[in-house]
């Protein structure tokens, strides 16, 4: 049986002698998933095989995660991890609140207006402030078209169609 994975940090470096990993977390849930006790999987870029590890101890240090792993006891222990993905399952996931999603529900939408012109297709999600940005590749055009998710914007998300209607307001298409 295939397992679906979700990435959840990037382990960057170590942190001092004790077993520490620094991790910037790729994910909304930071609490839930770094806190003590919970179950990661540990893989490097581009490879299937993974490593279950157990977060032993979590804490923040400026913008990173430091996280201890059980087992995972020096620095010699964690240096081989530098460069690796922390990930969780799918059954992992958990159930959202309603008009929540998953940014890997949302990535490859294609992106209508409510007049039925067809924008583009969303390729990233940006986080800068009180709300997310879905950034819209253009079909066939240049620059990108970033729609703020906001109830004025998008009036609709069907996910099992992998379609996002849109209401422009002024200002939001490109020159």
């Amino acid at each position: 049986m295939t397992t679906n994975w979700f990435n959840v940090g990037k382990i960057v470096n170590t942190h001092g002698v004790k077993g520490e990993v620094r991790v910037i977390s790729v994910t909304d849930f930071e609490e839930e998933r770094f806190q003590e006790g919970a179950l990661l999987y540990f893989s490097y870029p581009g490879q299937e095989e993974v490593i279950p590890l157990t977060v032993k101890t979590h804490r923040l240090h400026k913008q990173f995660h430091l996280l201890q792993f059980e087992g995972y006891h020096s620095l010699n222990e964690v240096e081989p991890l530098k460069g690796g993905e922390l990930k969780v399952a799918e059954d992992q996931l958990g159930a959202l609140e309603e008009n929540e999603y998953y940014h890997h529900d949302i990535i490859g939408c294609e992106v209508v207006t409510d007049e039925g012109e067809i924008l583009g297709t969303v390729k990233e999600i940006l986080s800068p402030g009180a709300n997310d940005v879905w950034v819209v590749k253009q079909k066939g055009k240049g620059k990108d078209i970033l729609i703020p998710y906001i109830e004025e914007v998008v009036t609709d998300v069907d996910i099992e169609k992998e379609k996002i209607t849109v209401r422009l307001m002024e200002g939001l298409l490109p020159e």
